[in-house]
């Protein structure tokens, strides 16, 4: 489910939504297992204020769900351990993604701002950080990973048509 709880920056939320459906069946999560949030930069900076300790805006935040109130931009929750036995190799996230994972908000006003700075679209960029945010409601967190959550983002942009 996409939310747009923000009226500066238009954004089309159809095509965010399509792209949600098939980032949720790329990561073989269910249909309604995260919400994404489109919020004002005041908003977003309050957040990373009060849950990471951060003064200023940034572009997107990951709320774990089940009542962890954990949040992270392009940095955040804690790598779960995972394991599952199959004769094909399942994701690492799999077998834990039964329930809500949580909500990923995201600053269109920021995003804009690098999308320019990166020279890329701004619907590129939204779905770039709605794949990071993704990623970490799975338990995925670069900033103590030893790169392991940017190798698996480079790989799903690919495959989801999003690397620039």
């Amino acid at each position: 489910m996409i939310l747009n709880r923000q009226r500066t920056v238009p954004v089309s939320l159809r095509s965010l939504d399509r792209f949600g459906q098939r980032l949720r069946q790329t990561l073989d999560l269910p249909e309604d297992s995260l919400t994404v949030c489109l919020v004002s930069e005041a908003e977003i900076a309050r957040w990373n204020r009060a849950y990471r300790g951060k003064n200023g805006p940034t572009d997107v935040l990951s709320f774990l769900g089940g009542g962890e109130r954990h949040a992270g931009t392009r940095s955040g929750s804690r790598r779960r351990s995972r394991s599952r036995a199959s004769a094909e190799p399942a994701p690492p996230w799999a077998g834990e993604t039964d329930g809500y994972l949580g909500d990923i908000a995201i600053a269109p006003t920021v995003a804009r701002r690098n999308a320019r700075r990166l020279g890329r679209g701004l619907a590129l960029e939204l779905r770039i950080l709605m794949l990071h945010g993704a990623l970490h409601l799975l338990g995925y967190d670069h900033e103590r990973d030893h790169g392991e959550m940017d190798r698996l983002e480079r790989r799903l942009r690919r495959r989801l048509g999003l690397a620039t």
